[in-house]
């Protein structure tokens, strides 16, 4: 699935638009190029309904003129000189952005920890179709089950690679696997859907497809009968796979760009309360097999656990240099 020379042709492709770059009278830039490349089987019923395949390498140079900057993108095979012109041209009619600039050559990241994100396990479409089947049987296999809405297994990859005209030079890549099957549980007007899934950085490391399947077909059952609380105060218990949709909102909230825009709802509750007493949330990008673990960020900077919210209140937003 990587493939290394395409990595090390968009390593030379940023390095290459740097310095096209400087030719074309930027006074500081910086390069990036993002690979992609992913596959994936869908089933229904123990029969095929589709696989899909993509790959993508893309590029963005971003120019600065004084405090005046542009950005421009485009595919990798985009001649780097006629990049670096527009861009730079885009620049000279730009309007002064004060905030806008590299990160200080001090904070940029010089060693690589080694996160342990990439995993080179080759999976065929047919091993994919067979993990999906599987799921999908034991789904069907729960007392109550009656319907599948789908099973599907995947593998993918994601890279960048970064370059700065101060010097940082830097890349990682990152390969992801997931399996997910939904079924409906229950006949006519009281039917009930539900889904499990499992996704890891590493594909060994995932939730065999026969416990997904069973969780996903037991999960279903279950909702089956339910009904409307009453209205008034209650103590509401969260599934565990509801996190990643309350971390997501909590991201977008506490991030510095709408906070510095003022479209966020927590904009004036640094150090306020946010969430009760026994809520801390830390974002750790140096986490080993993390599925949004990073050496460095998009502007070259080591990153470092940071607590957001200490035993529910605010202490740090999301940011950039430039906000």
């Amino acid at each position: 699935m990587m493939d290394e020379k395409a990595a090390r042709k968009l390593g030379r492709t940023v390095e290459t638009l740097v310095a096209a770059a400087g030719k074309a009278g930027a006074d500081a830039c910086d390069a990036v190029a993002v690979l992609s490349r992913s596959k994936g089987v869908t089933v229904r019923f123990g029969k095929v309904e589709s696989t899909e395949s993509s790959e993508s390498d893309e590029i963005a140079l971003r120019v600065f003129i004084g405090r005046r900057v542009a950005s421009v993108s485009a595919n990798s095979s985009a001649d780097a000189a006629v990049l670096a012109e527009r861009a730079v041209e885009m620049a000279k009619a730009s309007p002064e952005d004060p905030f806008q600039q590299l990160a200080a050559e001090n904070r940029l990241a010089r060693t690589f920890p080694d996160l342990d994100l990439f995993d080179p396990s080759e999976i065929s479409s047919a091993a994919l179709a067979g993990e999906a089947m599987e799921m999908e049987e034991a789904a069907l296999s729960i007392a109550g089950v009656t319907n599948s809405g789908s099973s599907s297994a995947n593998a993918g990859l994601g890279g960048l690679v970064l370059a700065t005209s101060h010097g940082f030079s830097g890349s990682y890549f990152s390969s992801r696997f997931s399996r997910a099957v939904s079924v409906i549980a229950g006949e006519g007007t009281a039917m009930e859907r539900d889904y499990d899934y499992s996704s890891r950085v590493h594909h060994g490391e995932l939730e065999i497809p026969a416990t997904i399947g069973r969780n996903a077909g037991e999960k279903a059952v279950r909702r089956l009968g339910a009904v409307k609380a009453d209205t008034g105060p209650i103590t509401a218990v969260f599934d565990p796979r509801a996190a990643r949709g309350l971390a997501g909102t909590l991201a977008g909230a506490i991030n510095g760009a709408a906070v510095a825009r003022k479209t966020s709802f927590w904009r004036d509750r640094m150090d306020k309360q946010i969430a009760a007493a026994k809520i801390t949330v830390t974002d750790d990008p140096l986490k080993r097999r993390g599925p949004s673990s990073r050496p460095f960020d998009g502007e070259g900077i080591t990153g470092q656990p940071l607590v957001m919210v200490e035993n529910g209140v605010l202490k740090h937003w999301f940011l950039s240099t430039s906000v």
